[in-house]
């Protein structure tokens, strides 16, 4: 379920869900008009307004969560664009030939922070790119050392900019590994199933159809979900985190 959510586009997950609706409609309306019971004055049809408020909290509740979610990515890369920022300000202040060779690989690691948000990116080059960010990080811990023992007036400052990198670094990964739990998921599935199916079966016994209020809703449910599934996948999909902060970063690092 988890490698469906991360693979698949959101859109068609959405339609799976409209599938999903439209079968129980019809299998709701179809049992109804098999039994020929009379549910338009029963009491149970409240059990449909029921679990269609239930469906609404969930919606709602599911949207918020991977909106926070989208949010806290957005953060994490402009935390992150930050720290790398000051530490390239602070790299700037050293003498050569420490100077050029430390921003040097700032900006190597600021380049690859950008091209990994580009494209679709699966766990195996999530991976390899971990491991290109983690030799960058080794090379410039390794440069700062050097500098340490050599002796700088802004050894203090240098060491804290170089942790705030590898900080930021460990957030944002963390933050972009941070999906809705899949048991949300299908119990976004369930709920907006049964609905459709009670809707379908009440539909039924009463003998009209409402077409144009049956495919509003399913509709409109779709849509919530499509933005909400959208809003789950960081590497794909209509809804992505800008990474203006980081492009100016690099172009003010060409400079």
């Amino acid at each position: 379920m988890g490698i469906l959510l991360e693979r698949v586009d959101a859109w068609l997950i959405a339609l799976g869900f409209t599938a999903a609706m439209l079968t129980a409609w019809l299998v709701g309306r179809w049992i109804a008009r098999r039994n020929l019971t009379d549910l338009e004055h029963d009491p149970g049809v409240k059990f449909t307004d029921a679990s269609m408020a239930l469906l609404g909290l969930l919606l709602g509740f599911t949207f918020s969560m991977a909106l926070t979610r989208h949010e806290q990515r957005r953060l994490a890369m402009v935390s992150e664009s930050n720290a790398i920022g000051d530490f390239y300000t602070c790299a700037s202040l050293l003498k050569e030939p420490h100077r050029t060779k430390l921003r040097a690989v700032i900006h190597e690691y600021a380049e690859q922070k950008l091209e990994v948000t580009r494209g679709v990116l699966s766990e195996a080059k999530l991976e390899t790119a971990i491991q290109r960010f983690q030799a960058l990080q080794t090379r410039m811990t390794q440069i700062v050392a050097d500098i340490l023992v050599e002796g700088t007036p802004i050894a203090v400052s240098l060491t804290n900019t170089l942790n705030g990198v590898s900080s930021t670094s460990a957030s944002r990964l963390a933050a972009y590994r941070d999906r809705l739990p899949k048991s949300i998921v299908l119990l976004l599935l369930l709920s907006s199933t049964i609905p459709a199916f009670l809707m379908g079966q009440q539909k039924g016994a009463s003998k009209k159809l409402h077409v144009a209020g049956t495919f509003s809703f399913i509709l409109l449910v779709t849509l919530v979900i499509d933005v909400t599934l959208d809003l789950n996948q960081p590497g794909k999909g209509a809804i992505m985190v800008s990474q203006e902060p980081m492009e100016r970063l690099i172009r003010s690092m060409s400079n």
